[in-house]
């Protein structure tokens, strides 16, 4: 399981994000249309809801992961977006950290227990966390790029989103350390570290070149 790698990453955003101030947070993200405080508020109230189905699952229940669904999440999310720097830091501090406190409380017979989020279990919301925060920080632009990425984590994202390779396709991932496949078809081999290739996959900006040609992907799973 790869709860010390989501306490790293957990250290790492929310020392990038320690001395936010107010222009920072107004300015862009790596994601389009969404400012620095949009990325925090979205990563603050993920970290809420992952909390809830942590807390409710250990407890025998289910519950949404957002009330209101999608659109209540996205409204939450517009909402807390232009809100002061020194809200999104507190507010960002204190949803990871009780996460994590949570996270602390699953024991080794736990983790096959059902949540509603995707509809699988503590183990996977596990690795959901994972993606969303490690993901997530490199997308505040703050310094933090794919590059830092992990092995296992490059792996483990890479396997999550294979639903992305385009039909037809034999789509073939090649680093110097490392080669990852997938689909079936014409082959089409792209060439570059592995964080970049994964970075690309992931739709997010690559540090360095990627040199093949880079076909359309399909939607996140």
């Amino acid at each position: 399981m790869p709860l010390n790698e989501v306490r790293a990453i957990a250290d790492q955003l929310l020392a990038v994000t320690a001395d936010l101030d107010d222009a920072t947070a107004r300015a862009g993200s790596a994601l389009p249309g969404w400012s620095r405080g949009h990325v925090i508020t979205h990563i603050a109230n993920f970290s809420e809801a992952m909390t809830r189905q942590v807390d409710e699952a250990l407890q025998g229940r289910l519950v949404e992961v957002y009330d209101g669904g999608r659109p209540a999440r996205d409204a939450a999310i517009e909402a807390g977006a232009d809100r002061p720097a020194a809200e999104l830091r507190s507010h960002l501090a204190q949803a990871v950290t009780t996460l994590l406190a949570s996270w602390d409380k699953v024991g080794p017979t736990d983790w096959p227990l059902p949540i509603l989020h995707r509809n699988s279990n503590l183990s996977a919301g596990l690795q959901a966390t994972w993606r969303e925060l490690t993901i997530h920080t490199t997308d505040l632009d703050l310094g933090i790029t794919a590059s830092t990425w992990s092995d296992d984590f490059c792996l483990h994202l890479l396997d999550f989103l294979r639903a992305r390779t385009p039909d037809n396709t034999h789509l073939i991932l090649k680093s110097p350390t490392l080669t990852w496949d997938n689909g079936t078809g014409t082959d089409i081999t792209l060439e570059g570290t592995f964080t970049d290739l994964t970075a690309w996959y992931a739709g997010r900006p690559t540090p360095g070149p990627i040199n093949g040609p880079t076909p359309p992907l399909l939607p996140w799973p």
